[in-house]
């Protein structure tokens, strides 16, 4: 597992690779990112970047999160019906969201890591990610569940 200066350093050659300046704003959003695995809603990211940048919008800090999106620094954790949640972890892993408490865990599953492209997709994409994301009940809350009934 990479360290968080690690995962700071392939941000920054991504940034550059891509034409996209080093901030010391984008590089606090993506440190956010990269010291948790929470996979923070835009909101979450702006409460820790205001500590170091007071004057940082959460416009500003949504569409950082949505420009890294596009150069493959971070993703939008796909889902259903929540609000959009961010994840900084460039290795290959998925996601598992929990439907009650909607928490999301990561985990490894070698075989999906090689999911194919299909043949016959549309010509001229550039594929960032291919994900598998499941949802389900975690440990605790089919605890409570069980306890409540509810």
């Amino acid at each position: 597992m990479k360290s968080t200066e690690e995962k700071i350093e392939q941000f920054i050659d991504l940034c550059r690779g891509n034409g996209l300046r080093v901030t010391p704003q984008r590089v606090a959003v993506y440190r956010v990112l990269a010291e948790t695995n929470s996979h923070p809603s835009a909101e979450m990211v702006h409460r820790e970047v205001k500590k170091e940048h007071p004057g940082i919008s959460l416009d500003t800090v949504n569409r950082t999160l949505l420009t890294f999106n596009q150069i493959g620094a971070a993703f939008i954790v796909e889902g259903s019906g929540d609000v959009r949640r961010f994840d900084g972890d460039l290795e290959k892993h998925q996601h598992i969201k929990c439907v009650r408490c909607k928490r999301i865990f990561d985990f490894h599953h070698k075989p999906f890591d090689e999911i194919e492209t299909p043949e016959d997709m549309p010509e001229g994409f550039k594929i960032l990610k291919k994900s598998v994301y499941f949802e389900g009940y975690c440990k605790q809350c089919l605890i409570e569940i069980e306890k409540t009934g509810n």
